[in-house]
């Protein structure tokens, strides 16, 4: 299969956001995932976006974020019918090594409870579940 790798783009973000409904990821398009903030936080290096590209469609991306202490890999989608073919993977040691260029190498992500493909995609690619934390979130709006 001869696909490629590339960074998120200004004008992108509709492509971006095919692909999440594709892959049927939930996104808040009138909060945290507006064009506008995704746009911003690209451009500020707050965030990083890959996408993986095969001849000129978009079939997988990869949201990359970090608190300059730990790196956190977020929306990872595949197309369906690409899944099962390591290229999840893939987008999950690019975004690996953009942190360890930026000199993070603590690597986390959060999988919701119903998304058991997902955890045990994680799984598999050598990440563990850490015991013992709860993760509690405080939302100014409930469409962020």
């Amino acid at each position: 299969m001869d696909h490629s790798i590339v960074a998120y783009q200004s004008g992108d973000y509709e492509a971006l956001i095919d692909l999440w409904e594709q892959s049927d990821l939930p996104y808040k398009p009138m909060g945290r995932d507006r064009k506008e903030h995704i746009e911003k936080e690209v451009k500020q290096g707050s965030a990083h976006i890959l996408f993986l590209k095969l001849r000129q469609e978009y079939i997988a991306s990869v949201l990359i974020t970090h608190d300059g202490r730990k790196g956190w890999i977020n929306r990872l989608a595949v197309l369906r019918p690409y899944r099962r073919q390591g290229l999840a993977r893939k987008l999950v040691e690019a975004a690996e090594q953009w942190l360890a260029d930026q000199e993070i190498f603590i690597y986390a992500c959060q999988i919701e409870a119903y998304n058991i493909e997902s955890f045990e995609a994680f799984q598999r690619m050598g990440y563990i579940p850490f015991e013992g934390i709860h993760y509690l979130t405080k939302r100014k709006f409930p469409e962020i």
